[in-house]
């Protein structure tokens, strides 16, 4: 009886053993648990800039409107016969009381 019992009690700090520290551990199973969310949390972002960036193709391939956009924003082209203004920005006083 005692041998039984003692055979137990290795068999379960064996198993003990592996379940905290070995192959497959929980340890490792919440490690990548983390890894996995990090992952699904990057992939979801990526998937809305490549949504962004396939409606951006589109608008683009679709009509001119958005071509010119980006003429004006990024190049400062100007159409003919428009007339474009410069404003700078100078200090700006406050209105407070003295």
């Amino acid at each position: 009886m005692k041998r039984l019992l003692l055979l137990g009690i290795v068999l379960l700090a064996v198993l003990q053993h592996r379940l905290w520290m070995g192959d497959n551990s929980l340890t490792e199973y919440f490690q990548l648990q983390h890894q996995i969310a990090e992952q699904t949390a990057s992939n979801s972002q990526l998937q809305q800039r490549n949504n962004a960036l396939k409606a951006e193709i589109t608008d683009l391939r679709s009509g001119t409107e958005a071509i010119e956009e980006r003429a004006r924003n990024e190049l400062g082209l100007i159409k003919k016969g428009e007339t474009f203004y410069r404003v700078v920005g100078g200090e700006q006083r406050s209105m407070t009381a003295n």
